[in-house]
């Protein structure tokens, strides 16, 4: 063949996709550029489902193992908080947080798998669209999610966005007021706060779990180091969120998460507020997360996060 067909032919050729998915019975594999990411683990383990582990690009965990591995001188407290998840302890009642198959508190719901409606597998990014229903302790489903998780190649971070719309389809929904929620993820011990080596700043420039927890805040960065390699973890919360920008409660212990729907439970001097979604109604939520080295100011998570809200 002449070397300018043969140009031509490859030319022509598929390229191959940077971001794969391959679906197993219990989970979804992730793959960027050839190696494995993380496993998106459907909830047939847990009450809920959850991506873990969550790697850096040069494919450090960021994440805690427990309880999905036994790692030793790992904490082991919290089993409920595994990877990354999303859940709310007062739904109707029910605890949609605390909620793993093995305790044995009464009003623990459930979030199970109705389908998976997507994968997208592509060169610069590939996506995750999947539907659940959050059961009651009843098994009576009292909220239906769509889950949009688009992760991202690129040569020195991972960017993960998350587009989430609650729907209730057979009665009035409300969410409490409640500590424990929504959008989470358990860190390496390695980036605790109290013991370990990490620093958790916010977009209005305040300093670790005391003066960062409960406040409202555009974002939040939680970073440290990793056998000596200086990472990080910023979330960034969408500006069309409901009652954006939201409160944090992000923790010294590891706990790093968004909570849209907590309030006087943060602040005493705030009123309590429920989140209703009537029946036949949805709300969104949108959500970022970008795994990069250093910390936050090396990161420019500023910078990103005003391209974020500009829809880039």
């Amino acid at each position: 063949m002449k070397p300018c067909l043969l140009s031509l032919v490859l030319a022509c050729l598929p390229l191959s996709a940077q971001v794969k998915f391959d679906r197993g019975t219990d989970r979804i594999r992730i793959e960027i550029g050839g190696k494995v990411y993380s496993d998106f683990f459907l909830g047939a383990d847990s009450g809920k489902p959850y991506l873990y582990p969550l790697r850096a690009a040069s494919g450090t965990a960021v994440t805690r193992h427990f309880p999905m591995e036994t790692v030793a001188g790992e904490s082991n407290d919290h089993p409920h908080q595994r990877g990354l998840f999303f859940g709310h302890e007062n739904v109707n009642g029910d605890d949609f947080w605390n909620n793993e198959l093995t305790y044995k508190t009464p009003n623990r719901g459930r979030i199970v798998l109705d389908r998976i409606v997507s994968l997208k597998n592509g060169k610069a990014s590939g996506s995750i669209r999947a539907r659940f229903h959050w059961n009651n302790h009843q098994g009576t489903v009292l909220l239906e999610e769509d889950r949009t998780m688009t992760f991202y190649d690129a040569p020195d971070t991972r960017t993960i966005d998350f587009d989430i719309t609650l729907s209730a389809p057979g009665e009035r929904v409300v969410l409490g007021d409640a500590k424990d929620g929504a959008f989470a993820m358990r860190l390496s011990d390695s980036l605790r706060e109290d013991k370990g080596s990490g620093h958790i700043v916010n977009a209005d420039g305040k300093h670790g779990e005391a003066e960062v927890w409960g406040l409202r805040s555009n974002w939040v960065d939680y970073s440290g180091a990793i056998d000596g390699e200086k990472l990080g973890v910023a979330m960034l919360d969408h500006p069309e969120n409901f009652r954006h920008p939201e409160r944090w409660h992000v923790r010294g212990y590891g706990l790093f998460a968004v909570n849209p729907f907590g309030n006087h439970v943060f602040d005493k001097s705030a009123p309590e507020q429920t989140t209703v979604i009537e029946k036949g109604k949805s709300l969104r939520y949108r959500w970022r997360v970008v795994i990069h080295p250093g910390d936050a100011g090396a990161a420019n998570i500023a910078a990103i996060y005003e391209k974020y809200a500009k829809g880039q």
